[in-house]
């Protein structure tokens, strides 16, 4: 049997393989949400350069940072226990335990031989955990999918390998399921990462405060809110 499930996952690789020859050397955030451009794109369509929506910009072969996870798993254990020879019951008790884990990035490539045997097997696909946090990686690949048919906008997906060349455990890759919102929730963290508007205002409301209550000078405040206003003020 596990001949059989071993031959129908290098099958189901090989049939994948044979749609991943188109490539193209940049993608946008905004290319993804344009029909006219995204209808054209094939799945797993590979992606040399993508610009994401803040305009930061990340390349095949550049190395990341993982981030801090943004979802948590919780396991429960159930075990029963009885004393005494004459015991003829016992009792028993729940203990929950409470994980961090990634939420879009995963162990294993995206239809890797470890995820066809986990969905084989009817198991659910295994997130990266918290013990990964800080961990450089290098971008071995980004490839563009649709969210559905080909009318639908597309998203990236991205594979991770660790810089020395060795394995994340069982798993030699990790995988970002959707690098867009990877990068956003600080799950993956980039070289030179462009400061979000958000961040901006944030940043410019401490500022005040400490100015106000005479930690920095007015100068310092004038100086930093000319530099954050074109992010401020950049069109939504």
């Amino acid at each position: 049997m596990k001949k059989v499930i071993t031959l129908f996952a290098f099958i189901v690789l090989s049939i994948l393989n044979l749609n991943a020859q188109r490539e193209i050397d940049s993608l946008t955030y905004e290319n993804t949400q344009d029909i006219n451009f995204f209808k054209k794109i094939k799945n797993r369509t590979l992606v040399k350069k993508y610009r994401t929506i803040n305009n930061n910009v990340i390349r095949i072969g550049d190395t990341v940072v993982l981030g801090n996870p943004t979802n948590q798993e919780i396991n429960s254990d159930t075990y029963t226990a009885s004393y005494g020879k004459e015991a003829s019951g016992g009792f028993s008790n729940t203990r929950s335990t409470t994980k961090k884990t990634y939420e879009f990035i995963k162990m294993g490539r995206p239809a890797g031989l470890g995820s066809i045997m986990t969905f084989v097997d009817g198991d659910a696909q295994v997130m990266a955990s918290n013990s990964l946090k800080n961990t450089q990686v290098i971008v071995n690949e980004i490839k563009a999918y649709h969210r559905g048919s080909k009318k639908k906008p597309l998203y990236l997906v991205m594979v991770l390998g660790e810089i020395n060349g060795r394995a994340f455990g069982f798993n030699k890759y990790l995988s970002v399921l959707d690098t867009e919102l990877a990068i956003e929730s600080g799950e993956i963290l980039l070289k030179n990462r462009k400061m979000t508007r958000e961040e901006a205002i944030l940043k410019l409301k401490e500022a005040k405060e400490l100015m106000e209550i005479d930690m920095i000078t007015k100068e310092d405040f004038e100086k930093l809110k000319k530099e954050l206003r074109p992010i401020i003020m950049k069109k939504q």
